[in-house]
């Protein structure tokens, strides 16, 4: 199904990212793993060995680093088909202690790098391409001294369907996914209580986000467009009683 199509992943050299990578690969696609740590993306690079998959050091908050990254693959491979908004980061800090340097950097990585990757990516995707969003559950709710994290995660929501009535007229998909807590690190060492807080049973991987991108960019799916997926195991909607 994507064996001639063009994905960019941000932040797609470890964690989540990465596991979407994989699952894009798999599938046939050229990928581009857009990281700003320069190690990671050439190790994952290296994973690889293949023509097909393609490492190039970006800044998703810095707006000419958004724009070498497009210039980038459009030389290297002539069209971007899909768009993964995956670069994040968090930093949870003490409310009334947090700097706006801070705030900044939180907002900008997280929500302003979704909306310059969209915009430059959508000057040069055609009809039928997908942008898939990745935002969180924490965009719903909270634990104290989150607030930079949340109001960026939110902020992608917002902005998903935003960018997916623009772009309608392009004909080009537009939406979002919220992972719930996805272990990308240690699985095995995680306790049963943990997996216990789920109606699925289990913690999330990231290969469960992998396959929600998948289905979302999907072109048979195309009915789908501008809304938000939650991928938690159901950890969201089990009601919590303190004893």
């Amino acid at each position: 199904m994507y064996s001639d199509k063009t994905v960019i992943i941000t932040g797609g050299a470890r964690g989540i990212g990465a596991g979407i990578a994989h699952a894009f690969y798999e599938a046939g696609a050229k990928v581009v793993i857009a990281d700003y740590h320069a190690e990671n993306g050439k190790q994952a690079e290296k994973k690889y060995d293949c023509e097909r998959v393609s490492f190039f050091e970006t800044d998703v908050s810095n707006e000419q680093s958004v724009i070498a990254l497009v210039t980038y693959v459009m030389e290297k491979f002539g069209r971007v088909d899909i768009l993964i908004n995956n670069a994040g980061i968090s930093s949870f800090s003490n409310f009334y202690e947090m700097t706006v340097e801070e705030w900044d950097r939180v907002l900008n990585t997280n929500l302003k790098g979704v909306f310059l990757c969209s915009r430059e990516v959508a000057k040069v995707m055609e009809e039928g391409g997908a942008i898939v969003n990745i935002s969180s559950t924490r965009a719903f709710m909270s634990e104290p001294n989150s607030e930079a994290y949340a109001a960026s995660k939110g902020g992608i929501i917002a902005l998903t369907h935003a960018l997916a009535a623009t772009l309608s007229e392009k004909k080009v998909r537009v939406n979002c996914i919220s992972p719930g807590w996805i272990e990308t690190n240690n699985y095995e060492e995680l306790r049963e209580s943990d997996h216990l807080q789920h109606f699925s049973k289990r913690v999330g991987k990231s290969s469960d986000i992998a396959r929600g991108c998948l289905y979302l960019c999907d072109p048979n799916n195309d009915f789908i467009n501008g809304t938000n997926i939650t991928i938690d195991g159901g950890m969201t909607k089990k009601m919590i009683y303190e004893e």
